[in-house]
């Protein structure tokens, strides 16, 4: 929650230029939606103008048609005004919704090219915040700030000019109060952005629970834990509700702050001016124009503190969502890629060494493989087995290039995948791993994932031949039945099937399985491993697998023990060794008869 504590400056102008930089495609809105501030503005100084004019010259001269005259100027002024006003609000919420969603997109952009290591050390709930509640608040500065700041300075400037044309003593007067409401503003400026930095802490832990909590419904529910969740919650909501009492208690007492300081001012102008009047040196509709002034001096007054909270909101915003933006947490690209196409499948781990956290300073790393090298010849079968934490699954996701290794190389058909598009790369790599994700949608487009160059005919030959078809076919719709978020009306062995049909449909030339099978019944497993053999006919793969009487038919086992390559061979092999795998064969067949190690 670090980021939610900060504060911010009121006004920044190095991230007001970047943020500025996101109107400028709509620049010429920008600069008619000023124009028309100014022209609102004014139209909304003159009115009292025209009270003036009446009771002075129309009706103190009895001018009955003078008086319809302006009676009906004022009644064209103001309907003219409206029609402005709502042509410049409608004006100003569109290139709101425009650059927010100019820059929603690219955050999102953003968030697809951020490597998996940034994605390690960023809770999911505090992103979230970042693309709605963050982006939310610079919408209020796009739409009703930086252009509608202007109708409040000009409508103040017009004001001001009338009040002191007319009689500048009088204006004098009534803004003689305006030292108790700057003093009154810095007060409540101050508080309030206190309050609004516990409204914006407690929002951001409201949806990190919640995204936590709603995943993890199922242990909540099954251990019994929904009472201390919920009081948890409870907490923390209880919070959040503080919070925005003490916002709201703040300008509560802002508001009404104001309206005293305008009926102080009321009060010196009738006085004054009543004295004034009664020497005949002030007229009637003089008074009556200067009520009016001070009532519409104190709205924009209020209205340019609500914007000043809005800017020193969206400084705070603003400065969260440029750190995202400006977060290098990337596999960089090579400057000068090498062409990746008729791809054979060769792979050769080259004294690679890799920690997925590096410490600062020169110590040591964790790391999770030490000088691991091997080569799996194109349509290989190569298995890798070991404990837990061995590093089996670090060597799936160095593979795909979702992280870059600190040493070594890894190469496929003799090329380093970083001299590679990692487009080019991913596309020849399919992986099917043990925790399958589904999206919402329907069946087919959670086989192919809406590309378009996989057919319907291809994505029911993949989803036949991995035995999927079989309770595909009996769901409501069939290819097209409804899949719920994270395939929740799915059986796990079901999405395993999916998500096995999805890699084949790709058609990879190197195909990776990741305890593919380690949550199906035995009929389904023997029917994928009867697909395996005919599907990966030709094709490189790559089997993880803790059931080791799935690997037995592989070409090579690679045996993984603390990060390093401990025995590598075949199953028979591996046996006669009487080794670290013979050790866990021991395990799992504990009660068969083994073959006596040689």
């Amino acid at each position: 929650m670090q980021e939610e504590e900060i504060l911010g400056k009121a006004y920044d102008a190095r991230l007001m230029r970047r943020m500025l930089r996101y109107l400028k495609p709509y620049a010429w809105y920008v600069v008619v939606g000023i124009g028309l501030s100014i022209v609102v503005s004014a139209m909304e100084a003159v009115r009292p103008y025209f009270v003036k004019v009446a009771v002075d010259v129309n009706i103190a001269q009895k001018d009955s048609h003078g008086l319809l005259r302006t009676t009906l100027l004022f009644l064209a002024v103001m309907i003219l005004r409206g029609v402005l006003q709502y042509l410049n609000t409608y004006l100003t919420q569109w290139i709101g919704q425009r650059t927010i969603f100019d820059l929603r997109m690219e955050i999102f952009s953003h968030l697809q090219r951020l490597g998996l290591r940034f994605y390690d050390r960023n809770p999911i709930g505090r992103l979230i915040t970042r693309v709605t509640n963050d982006v939310e608040v610079l919408n209020d500065m796009f739409s009703s700030g930086i252009v509608m700041v202007f109708s409040d300075v000009f409508t103040i400037i017009g004001i001001l000019y009338f009040m002191f044309s007319m009689n500048w003593r009088l204006a004098l007067i009534s803004l003689s109060v305006l030292p108790l409401l700057f003093y009154g503003t810095f007060l409540f400026r101050r508080k309030a952005r206190e309050a609004y930095r516990q409204v914006r802490v407690q929002i951001a832990r409201i949806n990190a629970f919640m995204q936590e909590h709603i995943t993890g419904m199922m242990v909540d529910q099954v251990f019994s834990r929904e009472q201390h969740s919920y009081d948890r919650f409870r907490d923390i909501n209880a919070l959040h509700r503080d919070a925005n009492i003490k916002s709201i208690f703040y300008y509560a007492l802002f508001y009404p702050g104001v309206d005293l300081v305008g009926a102080i001012a009321v009060g010196l102008i009738i006085w004054y001016a009543g004295v004034e009047t009664i020497g005949g040196s002030v007229t009637i509709g003089t008074v009556m124009a200067f009520l009016q002034f001070n009532e519409m001096f104190w709205r924009p007054i209020r209205d340019l503190s609500e914007k000043y909270n809005i800017m020193q909101t969206a400084m705070a915003s603003s400065e969260r969502v440029f750190r995202l933006l400006d977060d290098t947490t990337l596999i960089p690209e090579d400057p000068a890629p090498l062409p990746f196409h008729a791809v054979r499948g060769d792979i050769e781990f080259r004294n690679v060494w890799f920690a997925y956290n590096v410490p600062e300073g020169g110590a040591e790393p964790e790391w999770v493989l030490r000088n691991v090298s091997f080569t799996i010849r194109a349509g290989e079968t190569a298995a890798f087995v070991g404990h837990t934490g061995a590093g089996k699954t670090t060597i799936i996701s160095l593979l795909s290039r979702l992280y870059d290794v600190q040493k070594g190389e890894i190469l496929i058909d003799g090329i380093d995948i970083r001299r590679v598009p990692q487009a080019d790369l991913r596309r020849h790599i399919a992986v099917v791993l043990q925790d399958v994700f589904l999206f919402s949608g329907d069946i087919t487009t959670n086989i192919n994932l809406g590309n378009s160059e996989i057919s319907a005919d291809r994505v029911r030959a993949a989803a036949r031949v991995v035995g999927a078809s079989r309770f595909i076919e009996q769901l409501p719709g069939g290819y097209h039945a409804e899949v719920k978020e994270r395939g929740s009306t799915l059986s796990v062995g079901q999405k395993q099937l999916i998500s096995f049909a999805r890699a084949l449909a790709f058609h990879p030339r190197i195909l990776v399985l990741d305890e593919a099978t380690s949550s199906v019944d035995t009929e389904t497993e023997l029917l994928i491993q009867e697909a395996i053999k005919k599907l990966l006919f030709g094709r490189t793969s790559i089997v993880i697998a803790h059931r080791l009487s799935t690997i037995q038919s592989a070409t090579k086992i690679i045996v993984m023990h603390k990060g390093e390559i401990r025995e590598m061979g075949t199953h028979q092999q591996l046996l006669a060794l009487g080794g670290v795998y013979y050790t866990l064969y021991q395990l799992q067949y504990k009660d068969q008869e083994l073959p006596r190690a040689v």
